[in-house]
């Protein structure tokens, strides 16, 4: 996530009109609790209801998320009966990379990058606790690589490889994998500065909120923390907070993550 608000954040299709068939996601998998967004299984299949019986284009800039959340949305885009274009705008990451492959045809940035790794959780206890996550989370591990090498033709043990190094691909490098099908025409993108500014300050909350859960804190109490400091201004389900806009809660943050890295 920090590699996707350094390097990708803000970018956009550089059209100012997009057709009525298409579905971007420039956002986190997953409800995001903090704007009331994210990209989600229900709303990708109220887009598609919606678009009906014709040809798909995605548009993706994403970090990755939730990987449950986006093998649910890979299935419920290979449901679709017309063909679907998935095109890499600027990241394509860990959950995103997995609804990615669900395309027909893959067009990516010559300066974009698919990421693939192994499943991320948060956990705590002994070493039998530990092994107990591991068997787990082995299922869905495979389950991605059985995606990846259903789409790029290589062997799923050869995906599970790259998994395990957290494996990130240029344009080039993800054609050459068969991974994606074309580079996408770099005038098809712009950086779009104000969305640019709204996707890291959002990435700084999510931050927050992980580092706070990594040092003990339950993922309710980390969020209760981070809103006593900010507020939670844009979520679809809270009136609007005082100083919420202000981006002075950024120096409290700073000195509450100094404090717990101390």
């Amino acid at each position: 996530m920090d590699r996707w608000g350094e390097d990708a954040a803000g970018i956009r299709p550089s059209a100012l009109e997009q057709g009525d068939n298409v579905i971007t996601m420039f956002d986190v998998i997953g409800e995001d609790w903090w704007t009331g967004g994210g990209v989600t299984a229900k709303r990708v299949a109220a887009q598609l209801r919606a678009i009906g019986d014709r040809p798909i284009e995605v548009q993706i800039n994403s970090g990755g998320g939730d990987m449950f959340e986006g093998l649910a949305i890979y299935n419920v885009l290979r449901e679709h009966p017309q063909p679907i274009t998935v095109k890499v705008m600027g990241m394509a990451a860990s959950a995103a990379s997995v609804i990615t492959m669900a395309a027909d045809t893959i067009e990516i940035g010559a300066a974009s990058f698919l990421m693939i790794h192994n499943c991320w959780v948060v956990a705590a206890g002994n070493r039998n606790d530990f092994e107990e996550v591991a068997a787990f989370l082995a299922p869905f591990d495979q389950a991605m690589a059985d995606v990846y090498a259903a789409r790029s033709g290589q062997e799923a043990k050869t995906c599970a490889r790259w998994m395990d190094d957290e494996t990130w691909m240029s344009g080039s490098m993800a054609i050459e994998r068969g991974f994606a099908n074309a580079l996408l025409a770099a005038d098809q993108m712009k950086v779009d500065e104000t969305a640019k500014a709204s996707d890291r300050e959002a990435n700084e909350v999510r931050a927050m909120e992980l580092t706070l859960v990594n040092s003990g804190m339950t993922r309710a109490q980390a969020r209760a923390r981070i809103k006593s400091i900010k507020g939670k201004p844009d979520a679809a389900d809270d009136k609007a907070t005082p100083g919420a806009g202000s981006t002075d809660w950024m120096a409290s943050a700073a000195a509450v993550l100094d404090s717990l890295r101390a």
